[in-house]
């Protein structure tokens, strides 16, 4: 009985030590998980680019892991800079119009006229704005100084993001540098406890998850393309701004109206109704549907993923884990898409045999 016991003792002891070292680490780890999240699908994205800069280096893991950083810190800096220096252009010529707007507002169009119940309100809003022109200066205000703070807040979230941001470059490194080690020795644990079918298992996860990235990112990128290209048209100051804007709204579903809303409406406080009106239309039938069309086609292309398990992935992913769960969120379902349907057919090819 002793025996048995020293026995059962020698096994479970050590267990207990890995898992109360495996939550130690958790906990350390923690308040850096959305910056590791972050650099490792980026990482993901990227990696093709990486292994040519490897390639061009000679192999030289370090120096070749120092060039996709820096390439990349400039991809998400330079862009950002330059739409931060536009926006603080755009907020200078947006306070006049807006006076402009509240001082003379322009006549509601024959077409919004004749819509029931809009026509009226909008008729009431022009009059009650030419009655009083002060009132709405006076609400803005108010609601400014109500506000002021959550606008604090919202910069102090925009300085830890900054910061973030630092940690997702530094982390990316890393991974560009290690990142091939990393899947080997991952590959070998897993393999140990799961099996040989753990090659196949994640082949399909990585395909699906090459597949759920670039679907989701191609498709970003054209709808901002296509939206910028309206509002060019439409004659909207910052046309590139906006659409960039509308590239990363897209990125989360039923998202892009936010940013042709805000183009339109923008035009409107200029004066030019029938642009406003005309980007409208432009970003509802054609930006908005496009993301109905060409995810699920860029998606597919690639990997057979239900498209509504997708779209579960972006919403659930970006409740649970915030603005990373965009890409992580589908990325785990089709994981575990992926897993089921190789398991699946594992199964099959058992029961053929049999």
């Amino acid at each position: 009985m002793l025996n048995i016991n020293t026995s059962f003792s020698r096994r479970i002891v050590p267990w207990l030590a890995l898992g109360g070292l495996v939550v130690l680490a958790f906990m350390v780890v923690a308040p850096f998980l959305a910056p590791i999240a972050w650099a490792g699908v980026l990482a993901y994205a990227t990696w093709p680019v990486a292994e040519r800069i490897r390639r061009w280096c000679n192999n030289k893991d370090t120096i070749a892991a120092c060039l996709a950083t820096a390439l990349l810190a400039l991809t998400l800096f330079l862009p950002l800079i330059w739409l931060i220096w536009l926006a603080q252009q755009e907020l200078v010529h947006l306070y006049p119009a807006l006076q402009a707007f509240l001082a003379n507002p322009p006549p509601v169009p024959d077409t919004l006229r004749k819509i029931p119940w809009l026509g009226d309100w909008l008729i009431h809003q022009q009059a009650s704005l030419i009655a009083n022109p002060q009132g709405a200066s006076s609400v803005i205000k108010a609601w400014l100084a109500a506000h002021t703070a959550d606008l604090s807040t919202l910069a102090g979230g925009l300085g830890k993001s900054f910061a973030k941001m630092i940690f997702v470059v530094v982390i990316l490194f890393f991974f560009f540098r290690d990142g091939t080690r990393i899947m080997r020795e991952l590959r070998h644990v897993l393999e140990r406890f799961i099996g040989a079918h753990i090659h196949d298992y994640l082949h399909a996860a990585g395909t699906t998850t090459r597949a759920v990235v670039y679907g989701i990112l191609l498709t970003a990128l054209v709808q901002g393309v296509v939206a910028g290209l309206g509002y060019w048209v439409a004659g909207l100051s910052s046309p590139v701004m906006f659409g960039v804007l509308t590239m990363i709204l897209a990125l989360i579903p039923f998202g892009t109206p936010l940013a042709w809303g805000s183009a339109g409406l923008l035009l409107l406080l200029q004066g030019e109704t029938g642009a406003a009106i005309g980007v409208w239309i432009w970003g509802a039938a054609i930006v908005s549907q496009l993301d109905n069309v060409l995810r699920p086609l860029f998606i597919s292309s690639i990997s057979p993923i239900p498209f509504l398990l997708v779209l579960f992935g972006v919403l659930g992913g970006l409740l649970a884990f915030g603005l990373v769960g965009l890409f992580i969120g589908p990325i785990v379902l089709s994981v575990v898409w992926a897993v089921w349907r190789k398991w699946t057919a594992h199964l099959d090819e058992e029961i053929i045999v049999n």
